[in-house]
């Protein structure tokens, strides 16, 4: 992929805006394991600013959709998006198709292997549970990339398909008391999951999330090969916001019909998120490609440079270990605050010290890939 003149890129040869839009949803990701989101919405603080977007960095119970529901339709959109950008650069350095299939199949199986010994740690037993993004993102990256030469308009029917296949599964599914479609717990997704595990997921999740959300994967490779055609960049902004309006337009719409809902990953869910999805990129494009104001997009996209590290080091345990380490000092010495804002300190303080281990792996050069 020949550098575009005026298009900043990260020392390695990385168009900026892509490590932005990952590192910020992964910032955000392993935000969460800090405990500060929860602290945002602890009942004290009902009715305050505070607490109002604290809200938005929770999951809706059911049928519904606020900001946190899209993090994860980022991050596996924007993978899709490094797909075709990536194959470019290794076919410029002589790699062969079936070399780059290989890794992707051993890239994918160790996605599902890590996503599903993540579900095995906490209890400390075998579990058959998929629901996390490196779960999902197994299924749906390897997908993407077995589609990715196909023609434009075979990729959208494939998704559209897969999208009309899932909705239909759902609402004719036979098994009595699994035929509720938009009823937690009462739907196919939820049989599924009772069939591999044995049993329900305490928040109404479904592993066979994966299935229809291929669509954001897919939908990212069409964006990746966008930006690298040669497209002018405003035909490149007309298109990704023109697909963002589409899918938001689509999935509110659809609403009435099948409703939103994030934990089983409906059709209008999909195409909402979607729609978000390409309208987050089309901005960060145009704000640090186009415009150039990528400065700052840094201190993001070191976060998204070493995703898989930061992912699992906060998801194992880690975030909980430097959480305890922070925790007397910051209860001594502003306690006198009170307990919640200490909490919130040390949560900040947490998040940080997440943030300058991916800053120390950016300035030697370490970035941890499989």
């Amino acid at each position: 992929m020949e550098k575009e003149i005026g298009v900043p890129y990260t020392p390695g040869g990385r168009l900026l805006s892509i490590d932005f839009f990952r590192g910020i949803t992964m910032f955000l990701l392993i935000g969460e394991f800090t405990g500060l989101f929860q602290h945002m919405v602890d009942p004290s603080l009902e009715g305050t600013v505070i607490h109002f977007i604290g809200n938005q960095f929770q999951h809706h119970p059911w049928h519904g959709l606020r900001f946190w529901d899209l993090v994860q339709p980022f991050f596996m959109f924007i993978v899709g998006v490094a797909i075709p950008l990536s194959v470019a650069k290794r076919t410029q350095r002589g790699d062969s198709y079936r070399d780059m299939l290989k890794h992707a199949l051993i890239r994918s199986f160790l996605l599902l292997f890590f996503g599903w010994a993540l579900y095995c740690i906490g209890p400390g037993r075998i579990t058959f549970r998929f629901q996390n993004v490196l779960a999902q993102l197994s299924v749906t990256y390897l997908v993407a990339f077995l589609l990715m030469n196909r023609k434009t308009w075979v990729q959208l029917v494939v998704t559209v398909g897969i999208l009309i296949i899932t909705e239909l599964t759902y609402r004719f599914f036979p098994v009595e008391g699994f035929n509720q479609p938009f009823i937690p717990d009462k739907n196919f997704g939820a049989y599924f999951d009772l069939l591999i595990s044995g049993e329900l997921s305490s928040g109404h999740w479904v592993s066979i999330n994966a299935v229809p959300t291929i669509a954001h994967t897919v939908w990212g490779v069409l964006a990746g090969k966008l930006i690298l055609s040669n497209r002018s960049v405003v035909q490149k902004i007309r298109i990704l916001l023109l697909a963002g309006v589409i899918g938001l337009v689509l999935g509110y719409s659809l609403d009435y019909v099948t409703p939103i809902i994030k934990r089983i990953s409906t059709t209008s869910f999909v195409l909402a998120s979607g729609g978000w999805c390409f309208l987050a990129l089309c901005f960060s494009y145009w704000i640090i490609d186009v415009k150039q104001w990528g400065k700052w997009a840094l201190f993001f996209a070191i976060v998204g440079m070493n995703p898989l590290f930061i992912y699992l080091f906060a998801h194992i345990g880690g975030s909980d270990l430097i959480y305890q380490i922070f925790k007397p000092f910051t209860m001594g010495i502003f306690s006198w605050m009170g307990e919640l804002t200490a909490k919130i300190i040390t949560s900040i303080l947490t998040w940080a010290t997440l943030w300058y281990m991916c800053y120390w792996l950016y300035r030697k050069k370490i970035f941890i890939k499989i």
